[in-house]
């Protein structure tokens, strides 16, 4: 079996499993609680807590925990919107972001809310002077995803900053989901960025956990609010195993990063360099610095996504139709209609998703399946 799905999910990590199953068992006392079991639980969550900020190079009273990315993102635009409506109603994204950011944004435009969506270019990322046109007095929020989750692009976050730095009022929000752990923490939290959503289950920390890192000195309002949990930010009792197996997963993923990122590169080059030859393909993800080394995103012209999906899932190989949020719903990719490509194309689109754990074996086999899938196919539509 391979697993070329990462972008959607991750197997948890066995040492975060084994953490998860420890405090599980260990330390299962509400980390709210005044006795000492509860007080246990505590301690392994500000450990946890302590543990993510120094590997991110934050402050601990930086780092909340949320279930995943979707409420990371939910709660930053949603709580910046109701913390600075008072300043302004007007943000800006980009057209190529997760639905979590698209639809809350729909939300707010319902509410009263303006909304500008950034243009991209033909490898889905913004222009920089765009933004700097796009910002008027009443901008509260600018939120621009690091790493596109269906083609890989990586969009200029140190040019944004840079724009950002003359508007220090402006909440600057980076959805780095799809970009933890791939050579790019520097530009992530970069010190104008002010808020940071990641989601645990994209490096191998279980389902239903994520971060948020949140800039000391910055505002939103609770989506959540009951127990004053999170400094009253985000009540509701802390899912401590999963936290301690989040710390677990992200240290093992930082861990030698360079050697992990230069190996996923070179995997995806060598299905690059053969994928890109073939005919009838197209290639959407480019082998250029502005691409993340983990997402490779291509089409078999007049063959639907799911259709090429199933086809290597035969041979027990396992891809996606770009964003696993809406690859049932058959629906085109909102990245390449962003990007202007055409219907039938983008309906073919594909992506295979590394990590750190793949190989270029696993290469060299997916090859010999993509050889005779698409002179199948070729054969069908000739």
């Amino acid at each position: 079996m391979i697993y070329f799905d990462n972008s959607a999910t991750t197997q948890i990590a066995p040492g975060a499993l084994e953490t998860y199953q420890a405090v599980s068992q260990q330390f299962y006392g509400n980390p709210s609680s005044l006795h000492a079991i509860g007080e246990k639980a505590f301690h392994i969550l500000e450990q946890s807590r302590q543990q993510i900020a120094t590997l991110l190079g934050v402050q601990s009273d930086e780092i909340f925990f949320t279930s995943g990315g979707t409420e990371g993102d939910n709660w930053v635009l949603k709580g910046t919107a109701i913390e600075k409506q008072a300043f302004g109603k007007h943000l800006i994204t980009t057209r190529v972001e997760h639905p979590a950011i698209i639809k809350s944004m729909q939300q707010l435009e319902k509410l009263g809310f303006e909304v500008t969506y950034l243009p991209v270019d033909k490898m889905g990322r913004i222009n920089p002077a765009d933004l700097k046109v796009a910002i008027r007095k009443d901008t509260i929020l600018v939120s621009i995803m690091a790493v596109n989750n269906e083609i890989g692009s990586r969009q200029p976050l140190d040019e944004v900053a840079t724009i950002l730095a003359d508007y220090p009022n402006i909440h600057f929000h980076v959805d780095a989901v799809q970009g933890i752990g791939k050579g790019m923490q520097s530009s992530i939290f970069n010190e104008r960025v002010d808020f940071v959503t990641l989601s645990g289950h994209k490096f191998h920390a279980p389902r239903g956990i994520g971060i948020l890192y949140k800039k000391r000195g910055r505002h939103i309002a609770p989506l959540l609010t009951g127990g004053g949990q999170e400094h009253d930010l985000r009540s509701g009792t802390e899912n401590v195993p999963a936290i301690a197996a989040m710390a677990k997963a992200l240290r093992l993923l930082l861990t030698d990063e360079a050697n992990k990122v230069q190996q996923q590169n070179a995997i995806r080059q060598r299905l690059y360099d053969h994928i890109s030859q073939a005919n009838q393909t197209v290639m959407f993800s480019q082998m250029t610095p502005e691409f993340a080394p983990h997402v490779l995103c291509f089409a078999i012209k007049g063959v639907r996504g799911e259709t090429i999906v199933h086809a290597f899932e035969e041979d027990a190989i396992y891809i996606s139709t770009t964003s696993a949020c809406s690859s049932k719903k058959g629906t085109e990719s909102s990245t390449l209609k962003a990007m202007n490509i055409n219907e039938k194309i983008a309906t073919s689109a594909v992506r295979i998703s590394l990590d750190e754990h793949n190989t270029l074996a696993e290469a060299d086999a997916f090859i010999q399946s993509f050889d005779r899938i698409n002179d199948r196919f070729r054969k069908i539509n000739s």
